[in-house]
């Protein structure tokens, strides 16, 4: 047996970095750098989306498959963001989602939905960037003026400036609604003071909501913060084991000063950001179908292109009902995430629906992660064959936008009409 200070002479010397490239290490199976074609559509899911919403998937999927596909290991690796893709990402027109004008796409909830969940297919930290990306567009279009849209959205639409959205702090997570993050009257605008925490796009971020209290109405307000502003600090968060390509941060804000121009005017209350927070968990949502299909995908070239006992591993029954499990759970999540756009997109939508979809199919999603880490068995705990880095990333969005108990609670709320958040019963308690 060698010793650990590798002494001893010859080619043992050499035993080190770099390690063997994985197509020479392990050359019965093809890595996630070429990535596997598409077979997660079983009931034929493509057959509900208009043409347009078709040849946005394809061109998606293409840019995802060539682009993102062959560096994200490296990326996940060394948890930085490729830059070198913004452009690539920016002609696919997906900033901005189903906001119209201002040079915004202006998709349909479905054609967005579709996209983000061929991003996430390949690579979810892709996909959160430009989901953090689209909610700070989303709060300007929804509750900015018109001089604000004119202003901001052009730019972010074109991925020129980079949007983020800053709700969490460290002491309200779930309890967001609580949140202590002061907005002082001064003359001509606001001072900021507080913490932010889990913000995304933390390393490129050039226009900021911040949402604050007011310190006179002891109402939500909303902030439009540049990049530079004296007072803001960002840091970014490390040692993250999901979504390690997607950088988050930490913000402090002292006395952070905000012209009366760039104050929101049309948040005052947190209804007032309801509807940014809907369409936000419904594409969750769907980024937990994308990565889903991508382990799937994964899974089945590799399922076939493996072989033990004389046989590939498709061959046994074991891994069949496994595989078979993952794109039932597939098939299900799709129409419920299709059926959550649609109920939106004809106003039917309420938060409770959001949350159930939300909190159901990232639970599924962790089921369809789980299996393929099964079926891969060494290789599940390797980035190279995506489904140990997809494992990873799904514990980030299982708990983003609300964790699944939290937003089965707000589903509960909605179908029994009690709110059940905070522990009531324990106040009248003896204990």
């Amino acid at each position: 047996m060698g010793s650990l200070g590798g002494s001893g002479g010859g080619a043992g010397d050499k035993v080190g970095l770099p390690a063997l490239d994985v197509k020479l290490a392990f050359p019965q199976a093809t890595p996630a750098s070429l990535f596997p074609p598409a077979e997660w559509d079983y009931y034929q899911f493509e057959d509900l989306l208009t043409e347009e919403e078709k040849a946005l998937q394809k061109k998606v999927r293409g840019v995802a498959e060539k682009e993102i596909a062959s560096i994200m290991t490296e990326y996940w690796e060394k948890a930085e963001f490729p830059f070198q893709v913004i452009p690539k990402l920016a002609t696919l027109g997906l900033a901005g989602g189903t906001i119209k004008g201002y040079g915004c796409p202006g998709l349909s909830l479905t054609g967005n939905a579709i996209s983000i969940a061929e991003v996430s297919r390949v690579d979810a930290s892709c996909s959160s960037v430009f989901q953090v990306h689209s909610m700070a567009m989303s709060t300007i279009a929804h509750c900015g003026s018109e001089a604000q849209k004119q202003k901001y959205l052009p730019s972010l639409a074109q991925v020129k400036t980079v949007g983020s959205w800053a709700l969490t702090e460290p002491d309200y997570g779930s309890d967001a609604s609580s949140l202590r993050t002061a907005a002082t009257k001064v003359p001509g605008g606001c001072h900021l003071d507080g913490q932010k925490r889990w913000i995304g796009n933390c390393d490129s971020i050039d226009v900021l909501i911040i949402l604050a209290r007011n310190s006179d109405t002891s109402r939500l307000n909303g902030f439009i913060v540049k990049k530079g502003a004296p007072g803001l600090k960002i840091t970014k968060i490390e040692n993250k084991v999901g979504l390690r390509i997607a950088q988050n941060g930490d913000i402090v804000l002292n006395k952070v000063f905000v012209p009366e121009e760039d104050r929101l005017t049309g948040i005052n209350s947190f209804e007032d950001i309801t509807k940014v927070l809907l369409i936000s968990r419904i594409l969750v949502a769907w980024q937990a179908i994308g990565i889903s299909m991508g382990v799937f995908d994964m899974c089945h070239r590799y399922l076939k292109e493996r072989k033990q006992f004389g046989a590939p591993l498709a061959a046994f029954q074991l891994n069949q009902e496994k595989l078979v499990r993952m794109l039932g759970d597939i098939q299900a999540m799709l129409l419920i995430g299709w059926r959550l756009c649609k109920l939106f997109e004809s106003g039917k939508m309420t938060p409770g629906r959001a949350s159930l979809g939300k909190a159901w199919t990232t639970k599924k999603a962790r089921e369809v992660a789980s299996l393929g880490r099964e079926l891969l068995g060494g290789n599940g705990i390797l980035t190279d064959f995506l489904v140990a880095k997809a494992f990873c990333d799904l514990e980030s969005v299982f708990s983003y936008e609300g964790t699944y108990d939290i937003n089965s609670l707000v589903t509960g709320r909605e179908i029994t009409g009690i709110a059940s958040f905070k522990a009531g019963a324990l106040a009248n308690s003896r204990l």
